[in-house]
């Protein structure tokens, strides 16, 4: 089964989300966290989450950027498992019986948006439409390594050159 794992390319979600998400944390959408709020009363920071940030299930931080990654079934249950549990403790969710049921909800969701190969990213738009939350993602599909033109060779130093 495949699943989103947040990815870090530089520092910028450290400075424009609230609370960043680790580098490797498996994420989902994380867009009904925002359900019943306006948007235009967030501050910049939260505001930015709600229209690009991918939910670290760890650390309830936020990520721009996600990849496609495998995840077992074991794995797979204890995200469920920790998401329910923050949606108890970090939203208030009062009923952990009905957590659980939207943690599944949420992570079958994100699972089913990685329909594409492993090291594939996904970027994501929120914004409110007609009927409340709509989210859009991109995929981003990484060049393979051996596409690209080498720019310049490492070669050990000749020792007798210039003697």
């Amino acid at each position: 089964m495949k699943f989103p794992r947040c990815i870090r390319l530089d520092a910028s979600d450290t400075h424009v989300f609230p609370r960043a998400a680790g580098p490797g944390e498996w994420a989902v959408p994380g867009g009904l966290t925002f359900a019943g709020c306006d948007p235009e009363t967030l501050d910049t920071k939260t505001k930015r989450a709600f229209q690009t940030g991918w939910l670290g299930i760890e650390s309830f931080g936020w990520s721009s950027l996600v990849e496609i990654a495998e995840i077992g079934e074991a794995e797979f249950e204890q995200v469920v498992e920790r998401l329910a549990a923050g949606f108890v403790s970090v939203l208030g969710a009062p009923d952990p019986a009905a957590a659980r049921t939207q943690a599944e909800a949420e992570a079958n969701y994100a699972a089913a948006l990685c329909e594409h190969g492993p090291h594939t990213l996904l970027a994501l738009e929120r914004g409110l439409g007609d009927d409340g939350i709509v989210e859009r993602f991109r995929v981003i599909v990484p060049e393979r390594a051996q596409d690209h033109a080498r720019i310049w060779d490492i070669v050990p130093e000749d020792d007798s050159a210039g003697s």
